[in-house]
């Protein structure tokens, strides 16, 4: 299997297998290289829909120029806890980032979130964030005040009295329920717009079939999220070899 980053070729590939609506893994079959390499150069540069293999290679180019631009002279790579892949940890989070910023989060945003719920204790100090993601405090302070404002992170202090962000257990079940509820306002508002518009005209019709399949998505949501909530809570084994326990994050 042939190893080391994508080539221009390959990313022409790709952008044909995406145009014939071919899935990540017989793509990657046909390049002979793994489904994650596939999955992680699409979603890194666009997503499915949005690839273009020149743009692709030309960014990748620029990510890699920054990265040695950036990185201080006779830098390692930080350890990663439980024997993990330093190089795969960073592009999988970048990953992770696209994936967050696809779904409508500005960038800065995005970069915090992912960061946060890829570290081991679910929590960071701002100094963290501003050392770990290479910004200025004030991009953290933002960025914070957004994802709070979302529900999506918490403040808290720790033993040391310093401020830490942290990513709960329950963040994407809270993130689920407040989808429900902000769907479940534009269907008070199409209904009340059906009473304006006045029933059966083709306006009224229009949004009174927006709400009733709305409502039912609403409904949907909201009740899948609590019946699977409580897989936000479920522990994985814990490593039986000592060695393998991580660093804390709490430095």
């Amino acid at each position: 299997m042939p190893g080391g980053r994508l080539t221009q070729t390959e990313r022409r590939q790709i952008a044909l297998g995406l145009a014939d609506g071919l899935a990540y893994a017989e793509i990657a079959r046909r390049l002979d290289r793994p489904t994650s390499t596939v999955t992680r150069e699409v979603m890194r540069n666009g997503g499915p829909t949005a690839y273009r293999a020149d743009l692709a290679h030309r960014a990748t180019e620029r990510r890699a120029h920054r990265r040695r631009q950036t990185a201080p002279r006779g830098a390692e790579a930080p350890v990663q806890a439980y024997g993990r892949d330093a190089e795969a940890v960073r592009e999988y989070e970048e990953v992770f980032t696209t994936v967050i910023m696809a779904s409508g989060a500005p960038t800065m945003m995005a970069r915090v979130m992912a960061c946060l719920t890829l570290t081991d204790a679910g929590s960071l100090t701002a100094s963290e964030l501003v050392q770990r993601l290479n910004v200025s405090p004030a991009s953290i302070s933002k960025a914070i005040t957004y994802l709070e404002s979302q529900g999506l992170v918490r403040r808290e202090r720790d033993g040391r009295r310093r401020e830490r962000y942290v990513v709960d257990d329950d963040v994407w079940y809270q993130s689920m329920m407040a989808s429900a509820r902000s769907t479940a306002q534009i269907v008070e508002i199409a209904r009340q717009g059906v009473g304006v518009l006045r029933p059966g005209t083709p306006a009224g019709t229009r949004l009174e079939n927006v709400a009733r399949f709305l409502d039912f998505v609403s409904e949907s949501i909201t009740r899948a999220a609590e019946q699977a909530r409580e897989i936000l809570h479920s522990k994985p084994e814990t490593p039986s070899d000592d060695t393998a326990k991580p660093p804390s994050d709490r430095g």
